[in-house]
This record gives structure tokens, sequence and C-alpha cells, in this order.
């Protein structure tokens, strides 16, 4: 059963979340949707809003999604990695990636999610931008995370719902 809490109340340490046990971002609707593992994010402050942000690789199929639709969402599976073997593998342009991980979408606050999650982020997207060459400040990041310059679209989304189960 979900239940939601307020941003302020979510437990567990967002470097674990995101680096350790990764996420799912999705988005889409119930005649289309597409998700991704990602292990690369933030969540924070950002304009007097609490705010998660997203990154995206031009080539993900799931880029065309965020880009479509004014909401997102991360979702987070605690230990179940097969949901991150099949996500973060596989392109849901050739797969059914839903089918095959045995996740049972859900439609709901303008994005899909799914019920097999322990932990899901709905996001109002208010800004994205692509990381670009010039900008980086150190060269070690460019040199060994794009050698093939296929740098990621960044999305800030306002958190506008937390789901949890199990609280």
């Amino acid at each position: 059963m979900w239940k939601e809490i307020a941003p302020k109340q979510l437990k567990g340490n967002p470097f674990e979340m995101i680096a350790d046990e990764y996420m799912l971002i999705a988005a889409g609707n119930a005649e289309k949707f597409n998700m991704m593992t990602a292990s690369w994010g933030f969540l924070g402050e950002m304009w007097g809003k609490e705010c998660a942000v997203a990154m995206i690789r031009p080539q993900r199929y799931t880029l065309e999604f965020v880009e479509q639709n004014d909401f997102f969402s991360l979702s987070f599976y605690g230990e179940n990695k097969a949901v991150h073997k099949i996500c973060g593998s596989k392109s849901g342009r050739d797969t059914d990636k839903a089918k095959e991980a045995g996740l049972t979408p859900v439609f709901s606050d303008g994005t899909v999610y799914f019920e097999e999650a322990r932990l899901v982020l709905v996001c109002k997207k208010l800004y994205h931008q692509d990381l670009k060459p010039e900008c980086f400040t150190d060269s070690e990041p460019e040199v060994k995370w794009y050698p093939q310059k296929d740098y990621h679209r960044m999305f800030i989304g306002e958190i506008v719902k937390i789901l949890v189960k199990g609280e």
C-alpha cells in the first residue's frame, strides 16, 4: 500500500539510493512509456522547491518520453537489481521492458511509475540543459565519461509527490 509523504520526511541517504541502489527514470502514458536505469542524479532544493535532477544521455529512448511529457518519475527498488539488469541493458525500442522485468505500470499524476517500487518521486519538469564540453572546469570527468561526446541532458524536476511503501 502506498503512502504519500512530504519531501522532508524522506528517509535514506540520497548518495546510497542513487549510486548504489539505482533508480528508474520513467515517463509517458498508458499508450506509450519507457524507463531506464540511472545511477547519476541529485536531490535537493532549487528555486525554493524540493527538486530532483535526472541525467539522460542523448541515445537513450527514455529521453524522448521525458522531453515530450511535463512529468517524470524516479523509482527505487531496494535490493531488486534484476529490474536494473533489464532496464539498464535493453532498449524499449526493441523490448517490452516492463513485461520482461516483471513491472506493473501505474499511470498517475501525469506520468508512469511501477507498483513494485519501494519509493517513487513524481517530478514536474522545470528546466533542462545539455552538458557542454566548454563548461567543464576539470577535464577529468569529460575525458573519463564522455569519450563518445554523448553529453547528458540534465532535467531539474520539482518533486510534487513522494510515495513510499511499508511506512
